[in-house]
């Protein structure tokens, strides 16, 4: 993030003729990104299907009821927040939820269905900038947030520390926990947003807490399905910061009362 900081400085120094031809071609080299990502997303099932013959094989299928808890913990844990943070959020800053609805929705469905935030970022910008938000506040925040605000990714990289730790029988005092929280929220800044770019903080944060690194095979299996609920919420999550910045602005159209639909 600083070289992409002092990157942008020197860039915004040059001639607009220089200064266009290396835009144009970060614009491609992107949009050339996100065919490969979904090249790669063609041949997930066929990973998740042979992590989970694994992880049965291995473990019988007694393990399956163990990661079935903690898929509903996880999205009870999502919901809480959504309904908890998101929604209040939007309320207090008077961002109009129908038409934040209209505009998320379409890139919540890609994230949710190929677990990749990248995948679904030109949406997320189509659906913001036809929202009304100002491209050049789309442009800096969208971005920004996808390194740096990553709710769902955190509350998945916590549960399942936690997950492992438990399966392990390795007992965590409540210092110990609030340590690998707060050590958590911060090395889950930067996270690739791509399927499974997770699972390497979760790798790091289990030896380093001294947890067997053997709970990341078992979480694998299923691991995909839990990539779909905390995706979406990191692209949700970004998407109703990048409003309410543009309404702190004052470059976001005066809204109506926000009325939650039925």
């Amino acid at each position: 993030m600083v070289f992409a900081l002092l990157f942008s400085l020197g860039l915004a120094a040059i001639p607009e003729e220089k200064r266009r031809v290396v835009i144009n071609f970060c614009d491609a080299v992107a949009e050339t990104m996100f065919r490969v990502a979904g090249i790669v997303m063609l041949y997930a099932p066929i990973g998740v299907g042979a992590a989970i013959a694994v992880t049965v094989g291995s473990r019988g299928m007694s393990v399956l009821v163990n990661l079935g808890m903690l898929i509903l913990t996880l999205y009870g844990a999502l919901f809480v927040f959504a309904a908890g943070v998101l929604v209040p959020v939007a309320l207090v800053t008077g961002v109009p939820l129908r038409k934040f609805i209209a505009a998320v929705r379409e890139p919540a469905l890609i994230a949710f269905s190929t677990t990749s935030s990248e995948a679904a970022l030109p949406k997320a910008f189509e659906g913001l900038e036809r929202m009304g938000v100002p491209r050049r506040i789309v442009a800096f925040v969208l971005p920004t947030g996808y390194s740096f605000n990553l709710d769902g990714s955190t509350l998945y990289l916590s549960l399942t520390s936690v997950f492992v730790a438990q399966a392990a029988g390795i007992d965590m005092p409540l210092p110990t926990q609030i340590l690998m929280m707060v050590t958590l929220m911060l090395t889950s800044k930067g996270v690739a947003g791509v399927p499974r770019g997770a699972l390497i903080i979760l790798a790091g944060a289990l030896s380093s807490f001294g947890l067997p690194l053997e709970g990341v095979a078992v979480i694998l299996g299923v691991d995909s399905i839990l990539d779909m609920g905390r995706t979406t919420i990191n692209v949700i999550g970004n998407c109703l910061a990048t409003v309410v910045v543009a309404r702190w602005e004052g470059e976001f159209p005066p809204a109506s009362p926000a009325v939650i639909p039925p």
